[in-house]
């Protein structure tokens, strides 16, 4: 049953985070389109892992990261607003790689298979 909840909430911080990095912050670094991809809310529910996606270069990356860290105060004030927790939880931006891993994946995957392709027509 906590298990659930904990997911519920997660899934109202994503909402509610991303609603507010896109409507209310109005820092000059968050200029990419930021995506909020998932939630880590620690069992206390004082604590948040907020993993974001991001496409541009590394260096705008570790930019925009910084800038969603300096900002989360801002951010957890403004999100607390708009959901009702006993406690809000102190929010920490984090990158979430798995999309370019599994693109990373992919590719070896595609190369794997012309490499057996290329072998089985010398055949």
């Amino acid at each position: 049953m906590k298990k659930n909840r904990l997911a519920r909430v997660n899934s109202l911080l994503k909402e509610v985070i991303f609603e507010v990095v896109q409507k209310e912050v109005r820092n000059p670094n968050v200029t990419t389109f930021v995506s909020i991809t998932h939630v880590d809310t620690s069992a206390d529910l004082h604590h948040a892992k907020v993993f974001v996606s991001l496409i541009c270069s590394e260096e705008e990356k570790s930019r925009v990261l910084a800038a969603l860290n300096s900002a989360a105060g801002f951010i957890a004030v403004h999100a607390a607003k708009k959901v009702q927790l006993r406690y809000f939880p102190e929010l920490q931006f984090r990158l979430d790689t798995s999309s370019e891993e599994h693109m990373k994946i992919q590719q070896i995957l595609g190369e794997l298979e012309k490499e057996r392709n290329s072998r089985e027509q010398h055949s």
